[in-house]
């Protein structure tokens, strides 16, 4: 079975986003492997420097980086990524599976992003589009995304 795994940084907090996605994970979960990967962004003061949130993302770099499941197509989530539509994503994640590739990692960065060399590492980068989302919502948009591509190459009716 295919694997997903979603590197997500920083920890939900509010009951609501906790409640979303333990029910996209658990839809999830009878359509591939999937699991869910929380990593602690890096605290930074009130107002950092660009010196600051630059250190900040290469240690949270140094968290990431080890969490990609060896042999897995990486994609990270970045304003400059591409846009897909529900469908070319699951297209593109069926053709995934079809080369041979035993699994998928994607990863929702920090507040600040992610360091540049974990954007290199990226096999595909994802543009969620122009508007700017607080990263909770993120993760929830991300999983249903998930859900539903696999949802849409199982045949399923929920994507309508």
């Amino acid at each position: 079975m295919f694997e997903i795994t979603l590197i997500a940084m920083g920890k939900c907090k509010e009951r609501f986003y906790l409640d979303a996605a333990a029910e996209y994970v658990k839809r999830l979960g009878g359509l591939c492997r999937f699991s869910l990967v929380e990593l602690p962004e890096f605290r930074l003061p009130e107002n950092p420097s660009p010196a600051e949130i630059q250190t900040g993302l290469e240690k949270e770099a140094e968290q990431i980086l080890p969490r990609i499941p060896k042999g897995a197509w990486f994609c990270v989530f970045t304003p400059e990524g591409k846009t897909l539509s529900s469908e070319a994503f699951a297209k593109k994640l069926a053709e995934l599976k079809l080369s041979g590739k035993s699994g998928a990692c994607f990863l929702i960065g920090s507040s600040f992003g992610m360091a540049q060399r974990v954007k290199d590492r990226a096999d595909f980068r994802l543009s969620m589009g122009p508007m700017t989302f607080p990263h909770h919502l993120a993760r929830i948009m991300v999983l249903e995304q998930l859900y539903r591509a696999e949802s849409i190459q199982a045949g399923s009716k929920y994507h309508k």
